[in-house]
């Protein structure tokens, strides 16, 4: 099943393909041999699952978005403390060459700029260079999920033309931010921004700070949540350099480019996203990229000051349909038939602000499933809010379900109005249901329709039908026929009603559909069960308990067989091996009813 985001981001590259604004990088002479047509998507969920489209597995150097991870390495083996002393975090509205420095204390301004990202290469724990440089390495490689290589050819370029750089690192030792000879230290930062990685790899990075330091993949904890922290926060307001605020305004979220066409942006939470086109424009970000990310939180509401949650989180609990059965009298052919088959119906209970990564989230889960299950119901009592974005990728969901025989369904939706005008509007081709007891009574029937058991097919029963006359022979069952009145009633009927003390009768379907109805304390009723042929209700009467907690009421045309329980008495008074027969299976289906409660009671307690 293909899922929507990956769907989108398949529209989107081709979209934006055509996009041809920009140029490589030159002024390091490797850069320029890169393809600028190369364009490459890649988002990857807190759970470790990756969407990608393009050149996404095509390797190129990480440049400059090697700072913010550096920066996050330094941050854990000095302490904020001391890399804040050494450099600061306030954004410069300068180029990402620019001298940018204290002009009291020649600290570099913030540590995504090249004179911080210096002193911070050079702040990584290592008693000399090439032991930090063994640091930087493995952190980086930890970010990615995997080793990273050195492209040595950009690396000797990086070198070769690294003039101004040189010189902001013998500023930075002028100024004591740097110990010692400040050149092995300046070369192990040409080495990280040479490290070899692919946009698959950067959007993993990236989802790492979105999993607040731990990678989704391998399960390490690459860095403290303390650290990543302070890492978004610089990259919100520092991470796209002079257009650093112009990005958050319009994209907001914590973000970093590189010259070598790679952006990477986090949302916290939820999952990371990284761009690859080598074609930049004259600040030094990817044209493409820019377009891309501006799109995706256009396009799903990803703006980091607005609402949101882990995508993950969307999903409270999933529980099959043999756990929730609906409350319906069934002949004992449907009920053998239900036994067998409606574990394939699952329950997905869903939770708070649900997004569009958190429907994908559903939407992946759904799949997984699908080789025990065809028919899901969406519960959304616990849905505080459905995004636009989110309502369309589940009706894609539902859409790919039905092409391939599966059904999904939304239920809980009474009085939620908001809820079901977004659904009215992007879902109109999924059923929704006022609560779960309608939607899963709904599903028993499409199980039974499969099987050749639809209640056109199972309409009428007669009194050998009933349970609650199991085991009786042609003689009793004459006796009781003394007792038995035929009963019609009219859609909308009320047959017992709530509060009755007086009504000692009991019912019998043989035809037709009637409904339990629970009076609430607010006022109005609750449908908690539905009646059909084969059915009895008003039976506890048969124990001496005249008065009604629930009404039932027709709804459909009726017909009935009924008797009195004090005719009963007086009959069984002289048969009294009939009431203990009778009364044994009450008792039975009481058990049962009363087992079911209790496993409806476990499944909604999780």
């Amino acid at each position: 099943m293909e899922l929507p985001l990956q769907h989108y981001l398949e529209d989107l590259h081709a979209r934006l393909s055509t996009m041809t604004d920009g140029a490589v990088a030159s002024y390091i002479p490797e850069l320029a041999l890169a393809n600028p047509d190369h364009f490459g998507i890649c988002i990857v969920a807190t759970d470790g699952y990756a969407y990608a489209v393009g050149d996404s597995d095509v390797p190129f150097t990480i440049q400059s978005i090697s700072k913010a991870f550096v920066y996050a390495t330094a941050l854990a083996d000095r302490g904020r403390p001391a890399v804040l002393a050494k450099v600061g975090v306030e954004p410069s509205g300068d180029a990402f060459n620019s001298i940018s420095l204290d002009p009291k204390t020649g600290a570099p301004v913030n540590p995504m700029i090249n004179a911080g990202a210096i002193a911070t290469t050079g702040m990584v724990a290592g008693e000399d260079a090439p032991n930090q440089w063994a640091r930087i390495h493995a952190s980086l490689s930890a970010f990615a999920g995997r080793s990273l290589s050195v492209d040595e050819a950009v690396y000797q370029s990086e070198s070769d033309t690294g003039f101004r750089n040189r010189a902001i690192a013998w500023l930075l030792r002028n100024f004591d931010i740097s110990d010692g000879d400040p050149m092995p230290s300046l070369e192990n930062y040409f080495r990280q921004c040479s490290l070899e990685v692919s946009c698959r790899d950067l959007a993993f990075m990236a989802a790492t700070l979105a999993n607040g330091g731990v990678h989704p993949s391998t399960g390490e904890r690459v860095a403290s949540p303390e650290e990543v922290e302070a890492l978004l926060s610089v990259m919100a307001t520092c991470g796209m350099y002079d257009y650093a605020g112009s990005w958050l305004f319009e994209v907001g979220m914590p973000a970093k480019s590189g010259v070598g066409g790679g952006i990477i942006a986090v949302l916290p939470g939820r999952f990371g996203i990284a761009v690859f086109s080598p074609r930049l424009d004259g600040i030094g970000n990817s044209v493409r990229g820019i377009e891309v990310c501006k799109q995706i939180s256009r396009d799903f509401g990803l703006h980091v000051f607005g609402p949101g949650q882990s995508s993950s989180m969307v999903l409270n609990r999933v529980y099959s349909g043999a756990d929730v059965p609906a409350r319906r009298g069934r002949s004992s052919t449907q009920r053998a038939v239900l036994e067998t088959h409606i574990g394939r119906i699952r329950y997905l209970e869903l939770q708070g602000d649900v997004a569009v990564d958190g429907a994908d989230f559903v939407g992946r889960r759904i799949a997984d499933l699908t080789a025990e299950a065809d028919i899901f119901i969406l519960d959304f009592h616990r849905v505080t809010a459905l995004k636009n974005s989110a309502a369309r990728v589940l009706a894609k969901v539902g859409d790919a379900l039905r092409a391939q025989g599966g059904l999904l369904l939304m239920s809980r939706l009474r009085g939620r109005k908001a809820l079901e005008a977004v659904l009215a509007e992007h879902c109109a081709s999924i059923p929704r249901f006022d609560d779960n007891e309608i939607a899963m009574e709904w599903c028993e029937e499409k199980v039974l329709e499969k099987a050749g058991l639809s209640p056109a097919n199972a309409a009428t029963a007669d009194a050998t039908a009933f349970s609650l006359f199991s085991g009786l022979d042609a003689g009793s069952l004459l006796k009781l026929g003394g007792i038995l009145q035929e009963l019609k009633a009219a859609p909308g009927d009320v047959l017992i009603r709530a509060g009755e003390q007086s009504n000692d009768r009991v019912f019998l379907i043989l035809r037709g559909d009637a409904t339990v109805r629970l009076p609430l304390f607010e006022g109005g009723e609750q449908r908690v069960a539905k009646l059909s042929a084969g059915a009895v209700f008003g039976e506890t009467a048969l124990l001496g308990i005249p008065a009604r907690t629930a009404s039932v009421r027709a709804e459909t045309e009726l017909a009935c067989l009924c008797f009195a329980a004090a005719d009963f008495d007086r009959l069984t008074a002289d048969y009294p091996q009939i009431k203990i027969t009778v009364l044994n299976n009450l008792a039975t289906e009481l058990a049962s009813k009363l087992s079911q409660s209790n496993q409806l009671i476990r499944a909604l307690a999780g």
